[in-house]
């Protein structure tokens, strides 16, 4: 085993992903083949061939978590390993062994407590506006700075305990990332994962109400002041018309993305008083 390669684990909590974890699972082929990484799918109350397609896969470790909740698959795979960093890896997202190299050895030299790769959007095969509301949103810096959004992040032994066990709230990257300060955590230049975009203005904003709702659920409050900042950004990115025009769509979707959310009933007084964790919407059309 070559001992200058990083050692750790990847989380990957999957429900019913059996469409897209085969093509993340390809994209760790390389790291897969280092012996030093744990890769670990948490299938949680998988109803379709998730399991059997990832239990394809030599050296990848997959647990049958009953329940269908992403938090409760996290935290199995936290309890299933040793090993760290940890880097948790949503199953639609893609994956270079450059960039799961970089993120490890910056938790390892201790520089952050949190870290993620770069990110890409890929829309290939999305809709107008969609493309739009995404071009847009690349041009936000408040977008690109955060753990969250990427679809992975991954902690340190130090920035794991701060952080405990996760909480059964939607939005865990959201979560995590308001636990430490600027200079404790990093968005690190490696090469992007790809983040693969709704491809219809129904997907977008189904997927846009369960974030704007989670963030809602965790502090109302922030998220005001978080939309404020957003907005003066949006404004500032505008240097023509095209841009203006997807500065346009970018509002009028999340316009109707915060208030479609507040037709449901927030997630976490469900989870908390039944002990469930409610179905919510995610994008199909890109699986």
């Amino acid at each position: 085993m070559d001992s200058s390669l990083p050692s750790g684990a990847i989380i990957i909590p999957a429900h019913n992903e059996s469409a897209v974890i085969a093509r993340t699972l390809d994209s760790l082929a390389e790291v897969l083949g280092w012996g030093t990484v744990e890769v670990i799918v948490a299938c949680n109350g998988c109803t379709d061939g998730t399991e059997v397609i990832a239990s394809r896969y030599a050296r990848v470790r997959v647990l049958r978590v009953g329940q269908a909740s992403k938090a409760a698959a996290l935290n199995a795979g936290d309890q299933a390993t040793g090993l760290w960093p940890r880097l948790y890896l949503d199953a639609d997202i893609e994956v270079s062994a450059g960039a799961v190299r970089s993120v490890f050895e910056a938790l390892e030299r201790g520089d952050v407590l949190a870290a993620r790769p770069a990110f890409r959007y890929e829309y290939a095969g999305a809709s107008f506006l969609v493309r739009a509301y995404y071009r847009a949103r690349s041009r936000v810096p408040a977008n690109a700075q955060g753990l969250w959004g990427s679809g992975a992040y991954a902690l340190g032994v130090a920035g794991h305990e701060r952080l405990g066990a996760f909480p059964l709230l939607t939005g865990d990257d959201y979560y995590v990332d308001r636990l430490f300060g600027p200079r404790e955590k990093a968005v690190l230049d490696t090469e992007p994962v790809v983040v693969r975009t709704p491809r219809t203005s129904a997907a977008l904003l189904a997927v846009l109400r369960r974030t704007y709702r989670g963030n809602a659920q965790q502090d109302a409050g922030f998220v005001g002041a978080s939309a404020a900042r957003t907005l003066r950004e949006l404004l500032a990115s505008v240097r023509g018309p095209l841009s203006g025009a997807d500065a346009a769509v970018y509002a009028a979707f999340a316009v109707a993305g915060r208030r479609r959310s507040l037709k449901f009933r927030p997630q976490v007084s469900t989870e908390v008083s039944a002990g469930l964790v409610p179905v919510w919407e995610r994008d199909e059309s890109s699986r």
